[in-house]
């Protein structure tokens, strides 16, 4: 399995030729400017929330791969506005699990806000958990640390993407609590860097989750590891 860095909290994953892409924010990303847009081609597009920064280049992407776009059913609601077909749409709740080609992916919470771009209810902000040949993957979304995180432990997650550059998500001390909540040491951030306020010195982060005995990744923008 791999997964591509795009920048912000977008990644693609690479399931086994499934690619699987969240959060598409590239275009608007200052950070991301080497990446062409138009070269990203996905399955399945899966939104934590409806913030600019998560949704803004969902309808190019979707419309020139027909991606099939899952989120919670406000923030599928303003999909379909955008032009997106219904049966390409999955809209679900938290606690909900859908069964797809490529494995399992359960809605999760999140701590955040939610709206559309165009000001609308986006319903409630959400992570995701992906099941996949027999690993389990946490895309934490933009969330606060939260002890519902704690009932994740289940599920032995192998990897973990969390926001780690505060001021509108958790920062890297409160990620650090959170990855001994879901008991898993391998890490890769997300959410940092892309705006004044969350700019992060990556140094300093990777010596506090070295401090805890977690393996912290940074990819950089267009960056592929294998997982």
């Amino acid at each position: 399995m791999k997964l591509t860095y795009y920048g912000q909290s977008c990644v693609e994953f690479d399931f086994n030729g499934t690619k699987v892409l969240v959060d598409p924010f590239i275009t608007y990303n200052p950070l991301a400017s080497s990446i062409n847009v138009a070269d990203i081609r996905a399955d399945y597009i899966f939104l934590s929330h409806g913030h600019q920064d998560h949704v803004a280049d969902m309808a190019t992407i979707q419309k020139q791969s027909d991606a099939t776009v899952c989120a919670i059913v406000e923030t599928a609601a303003w999909v379909r506005k955008q032009g997106v077909a219904d049966d390409k749409v999955i809209e679900y709740n938290i606690g909900g699990t859908l069964k797809l080609p490529f494995g399992k992916v359960k809605m999760v919470y999140a701590v955040h806000t939610n709206s559309t771009p165009d000001g609308e209810y986006g319903g409630f902000p959400v992570g995701y958990v992906f099941f996949v040949d027999g690993k389990t993957i946490y895309f934490a979304g933009d969330t606060a640390l939260t002890m519902e995180m704690k009932l994740l432990e289940r599920f032995n997650i192998d990897l973990a993407l969390l926001p780690i550059g505060g001021h509108y998500t958790m920062d890297a001390e409160d990620a650090v609590i959170a990855a001994d909540f879901i008991k898993c040491k391998h890490i890769v951030g997300i959410h940092y860097d892309s705006f004044p306020p969350i700019t992060i010195d990556k140094e300093a982060t990777k010596s506090i989750f070295d401090a805890a005995g977690l393996e912290l990744r940074l990819p950089k923008i267009g960056e592929t590891i294998t997982f």
